[in-house]
């Protein structure tokens, strides 16, 4: 692999937005790495997961309050580089369901489907999966103070989450139907 540079970058318009839209959980075992197909000109973005039949993913809404990171780590000394994919979640309201399942998400590993407000789906945890590496659950002090759930998951790629395909989202998931109502 060339460490040369490839390409330049033109100074974008000012038509982007921050925040999340959703995130789509899904189970770890359900993808085979050697099961997804990269864009044969720009490795950076899947084309197709050919697993056998589509993918059951669980879909949860966000709404502010939610971020997605990446962190570039590199080490001259060592000659390595690692990105280190961070997704801050907060989730409004307590209720028993919920409960029942960020449990669930703490004790797995899953991949996650990170969807932005700019059309933008990226996948953290491509190869190691996602580790559930904090939160709270909280009730807040005054009137006005989130009474709901707080979620830190980490992982930890040899490669930035890659972009998805915008249609792949249909053509290889089954979003779940089944949502808490909270």
């Amino acid at each position: 692999m060339s460490c040369a540079i490839s390409t330049g970058r033109s100074l974008p318009c000012k038509d982007s937005l921050g925040g999340l839209k959703a995130a789509y959980f899904v189970p770890y075992d359900s993808i085979d790495v050697a099961d997804i197909d990269f864009d044969n000109v720009n490795t950076d973005v899947i084309d197709t997961i050919v697993a056998t039949g589509s993918v059951t993913c669980y879909k949860y809404d966000l709404k502010g309050g939610s971020s997605f990171e990446q962190a570039i780590t590199s080490s001259r000394e060592n000659g390595t580089t690692f990105f280190e994919q961070t997704l801050n979640l907060t989730f409004t309201k307590l209720d028993k369901a919920t409960h029942k399942e960020l449990k669930l998400l703490a004790w797995g590993r899953p991949r996650v489907l990170v969807e932005d407000y700019n059309g933008n789906v990226f996948l953290m945890g491509l190869e190691h999966g996602a580790e559930v590496t904090g939160g709270t659950i909280v009730t807040g002090a005054a009137m006005g103070d989130l009474s709901g759930y707080t979620l830190t998951l980490v992982a930890q790629e040899k490669a930035p989450a890659n972009f998805l395909d915008g249609s792949i989202t249909s053509a290889n998931f089954a979003v779940s139907s089944s949502q808490i109502n909270a």
